[in-house]
């Protein structure tokens, strides 16, 4: 079994910025997971917004969504177990709960993940 909590959710202005996080437990977990975050607003499904990615044999990176490129980025910790979301200029259409989410094999979709955390809030404010 696979632990995920986030954290470091909470109200923010548009323009501002948060850092969520995300703590992996388990005797099964490793760095071979891969670690993603989604979003859900209230009456949307929910949606990719960054998971980390192996290319050129395995050399750490991040995929993006579009919505969110160049304004949030991803911080992997193998060490720790832990991803961070590090949020800027953020955008009222940001506001959604944000989830963590591991696989063994992650892709852009939530179906492709295993384990998932309990969300953490995220408010945007004009």
């Amino acid at each position: 079994q696979v632990q995920l909590v986030e954290s470091g959710g909470g109200l923010v202005q548009a323009g501002g910025s948060l850092r969520l996080s995300c703590a992996a437990s388990g005797r099964t977990f490793s760095s071979s997971y891969g670690m993603g975050w989604f979003r859900q607003a209230p009456g949307k499904e929910r949606e990719f917004v960054a998971t980390t990615t192996w290319k050129f044999g395995n050399t750490y990176s991040a995929d993006y969504a579009d919505s969110v490129k160049g304004r949030f980025t991803l911080f992997r910790d193998n060490a720790k177990n832990t991803v961070s979301l590090q949020m800027n200029t953020l955008k009222p259409e940001d506001t959604a709960v944000y989830y963590c989410a591991a696989a063994l094999h992650p892709g852009r979709t939530w179906s492709t993940y295993n384990y998932w955390g309990q969300g953490t809030q995220v408010t945007v404010s004009s």
